[in-house]
């Protein structure tokens, strides 16, 4: 039995703070010229890291592994204080490629410790992400990752306590422990808005739509982006068999076998130029491409103020 459907659900694929970090670098890359170094990979995805690679961006995971005077990158996760002052000790010319989104957390983060609170922060250890986040006041916060994290936590002050959240989690599963956290501290304060990101949610969101119409899911992302996993974690909370691949060569024939409609979706650091391989793949073989539109997003962020105004001298 051939796949005679291939849905290709929108929103997918990238999202405005990817679009940014990638333009970041590849404007510093024409500006000073390679190489450029950038702490952490950009965003997680291996073809836009290797593509880079190629054009002279030079990914390391220590700021030490940076030459004096030469320019630095943040990635899209955001760093923490000490990243930053390290940096500012070794004459960088730094650039912050940090998600908007993700800084909203770090002011966050800033706001409910001047307020006197306690943090406890949803997240992912050992993510970029939460690292930065974690390191922004060390000594206030607390990760926990599942409901029973929660039964284990030790708080100074139950009346003075805070939760954020990592911006690429999975919402159902973050909507547990933040529920887990209100029962056990009733005063908990959450942050004025959502922050796990538009574009995680939208695209979640996508997948269950998508998921009442196809036997099997293929989101195209790579397996260290946390956006991506939870894509195929939320078509299996449906009851769908969903598969993580780079790109159509992570297809496995197995997986195909009685599948005749099959949904395709995207993590938002996953360029768009692979998607449609995985497409193409299936409509080679006679399938009939079925576009579904669930969310229509257009979200877009300014360039970090230093490259603009760096720009603007050249």
């Amino acid at each position: 039995m051939a796949v005679k459907e291939v849905f290709l659900v929108s929103p997918r694929g990238f999202c405005g703070g990817v679009v940014r970090a990638i333009d970041v670098v590849e404007e510093c890359l024409q500006l000073f010229g390679a190489p450029v170094y950038v702490k952490h990979e950009i965003v997680h995805n291996k073809h836009v890291v290797n593509d880079l690679r190629q054009k002279g961006a030079i990914f390391v995971e220590e700021i030490s592994e940076i030459p004096a005077d030469a320019v630095a990158i943040y990635s899209a996760h955001g760093v923490s204080p000490s990243v930053r002052a390290e940096a500012k000790e070794k004459r960088l010319r730094t650039i912050d490629a940090t998600c908007p989104l993700v800084t909203k957390i770090h002011l966050e983060v800033q706001r409910f410790a001047k307020e006197g609170n306690e943090i406890v922060y949803i997240g992912h250890k050992g993510h970029p992400e939460a690292v930065g986040v974690l390191g922004i006041r060390p000594d206030i916060t607390q990760l926990v990752e599942s409901v029973s994290d929660v039964q284990r936590l030790n708080v100074r002050d139950p009346k003075k306590l805070a939760c954020l959240t990592q911006t690429t989690l999975s919402v159902d599963e973050t909507m547990e422990i933040v529920q887990a956290l209100q029962e056990r501290f009733p005063k908990i304060q959450s942050p004025p808005a959502k922050d796990i990101c538009y574009a995680t949610t939208n695209r979640q969101e996508a997948i269950k739509e998508m998921a009442k119409r196809v036997q099997l899911v293929l989101v195209v992302g790579s397996k260290n982006s946390s956006n991506s996993n939870r894509l195929v974690e939320t078509a299996k909370s449906q009851g769908i068999p969903a598969h993580l691949v780079d790109d159509a060569s992570g297809i496995l024939s197995e997986w195909l076998h009685g599948v005749e409609r099959v949904g395709v979706s995207a993590g938002a650091s996953a360029p768009e130029k692979f998607v449609q391989e995985v497409v193409q793949y299936f409509e080679r073989q006679g399938a009939t491409l079925q576009p579904l539109m669930v969310i229509d997003e257009h979200v877009k962020f300014a360039m970090p103020r230093e490259l603009v105004q760096l720009k603007g001298k050249n």
